[in-house]
């Protein structure tokens, strides 16, 4: 089963390829992130992250309810969002 985690986008920037990428707050922890499929997200808003990749906008409210779920889970101590790491080739990108 895949697992996206909600994370709150704190900065946007291009890395030297050009990608989209941001730094997300993930309850605590700060992770880089590809925006490419998400251009419309800006800084504060919630994305949904799955292995380093945001694949969607949600609201607050639902990544506080995810937050509470996987704590009652006992997750959330084990959150560890991977860091992407993106070929150097620039005929990936677009």
């Amino acid at each position: 089963m895949c697992l996206a985690i909600p994370g709150k986008v704190i900065e946007i920037n291009e890395d030297p390829q050009g990608v989209k990428m941001a730094k997300a707050n993930f309850g605590g922890i700060v992770k880089q992130v590809c925006l490419e499929y998400t251009p419309e997200v800006r800084a504060g808003d919630y994305v949904l992250v799955h292995v380093g990749f945001a694949l969607g906008k949600v609201d607050e409210a639902e990544a506080i309810r995810t937050y509470k779920a996987l704590e009652a889970m006992q997750q959330l101590g084990e959150l560890d969002v991977p860091e992407v790491s993106l070929p150097t080739d620039p005929s990936f990108v677009k």
